[in-house]
């Protein structure tokens, strides 16, 4: 005979400052938990969807980042020789080939110094990432000194704004435009035409080349014939893979933080529940001596205060994966330790994320409640009895 589902519940019920207490300590360490979770997974899915899986980006060998690469006039005109490349509706191969430099510019507020990544471009760099729209002013006219600003520049930074002019590379740019990039991590730039950045940064060779392919199932057969020619120090990556490279130094480090975080939180938390129902067990003896004498087995027992304990981590679970939602609405920044600029991007809660902090939950109530259950269930009759 077993006991009721409703017995370990009402007993939770009844006792509600220690259920809350310990609840909020459980909730505590799913809170920090899945906004780890949340982190890591806003940084990736910033950077991933940076991306498309028909673009492919052409880099220097060995280099880790487009700030590093350097790709010569020549090999470059190479590449746009390709067969493999996609026509635009201009007859033109959908390619860019784009200068990637860091500068140094002030934050609005604080004047502390950050790097922000500029980018040079041609027109078909929009095209070939349709994510990015402009949502005030205009494009930089062709061999001007005028750029447009991704919308996390225009908000952060000094002179990044509508109309107001930066200063970089000896020269003074006037922002034309800002544009807004999804959850990309091109918010974090700002564009500006490539032959003007070229002059002003003494920069001779461009930083990278990207292209759409006509068909992404050709990528093979490219990556194989640009990689294999002697005249070329040059790799191929599809985009999708080049920026989720990027993340992973940053997205290990900050696992790596919040599993040490989670650790420590939860063996308090552990220590909290296995208290509780250490608790409930002392004050609950006469109980059990009265369920065991009903003819209910040392096994019901045992379940009962199994499902006790695993009731009290879920609500823990829950109330900690709920205030972690919120942290959707907040936006950071931080260095992308592969380009060195600052990096803005949002926490994102998933569904694996949501079932991992419950599963997470549940797992710290049955190890806080094994050892009082067991307890529990091994009283002797007579004894407990006595104990009225």
């Amino acid at each position: 005979m077993g006991i009721p589902y409703s017995y370990s519940y009402r007993n939770l019920s009844t006792r509600k400052l220690t259920t809350v207490l310990t609840a909020s300590g459980m909730a505590l360490v799913v809170f920090v938990f899945a906004a780890t979770l949340m982190l890591v997974e806003g940084l990736r899915k910033t950077l991933v969807d940076t991306g498309s899986y028909d673009n492919v980006i052409v880099i220097r060998k060995a280099a880790q980042s487009e700030v590093q690469s350097g790709v010569e006039r020549l090999q470059a005109s190479i590449i746009e020789s390709q067969p493999e490349i996609a026509i635009g509706e201009d007859g033109q191969p959908l390619l860019a080939k784009e200068l990637v430099v860091l500068i140094n510019l002030p934050k609005r507020g604080s004047n502390k110094p950050s790097n922000v990544v500029i980018r040079g471009v041609i027109p078909h760099s929009l095209l070939l990432r349709p994510q990015v729209r402009l949502t005030e002013g205009r494009m930089p006219r062709p061999g001007s000194e005028e750029v447009i600003a991704g919308k996390s520049i225009a908000k952060r930074f000094q002179g990044g704004g509508m109309g107001e002019t930066v200063r970089f590379g000896m020269r003074d740019w006037t922002v034309v435009g800002v544009f807004d990039a999804g959850n990309t991590a091109f918010n974090s730039e700002i564009w500006g035409d490539v032959d003007q950045l070229m002059q002003a940064f003494r920069r001779p060779v461009y930083s990278s080349v990207i292209l759409k392919l006509r068909d992404s199932t050709e990528f093979e057969e490219f990556k194989t014939r640009v990689e294999s020619d002697p005249r070329l120090t040059l790799e191929a990556k599809r985009e999708t893979t080049f920026y989720a490279d990027q993340s992973e130094a940053m997205a290990r480090f900050l696992r790596i933080l919040g599993i040490t975080l989670t650790v420590v939180f939860s063996l308090g938390a552990v220590i909290g529940a296995m208290i509780t129902m250490y608790a409930a067990v002392a004050n609950r003896v006469t109980e059990i001596g009265t369920l065991r004498a009903l003819g209910f087995q040392k096994r019901s027992i045992l379940t009962a205060f199994i499902l006790e304990s695993l009731f009290l981590g879920l609500l823990g679970g829950c109330v900690g994966l709920f205030f972690a939602s919120f942290m959707q609405l907040i936006t950071i920044s931080t260095m992308n330790w592969q380009t060195f600029a600052e990096l803005a991007f949002s926490f994102a809660l998933t569904f694996d994320i949501a079932w991992k902090s419950l599963a997470f939950s549940l797992i710290m109530g049955l190890i806080g409640g094994v050892l009082p259950a067991v307890r529990a269930s091994r009283m002797n009759i007579v004894e407990a009895l006595r104990t009225s």
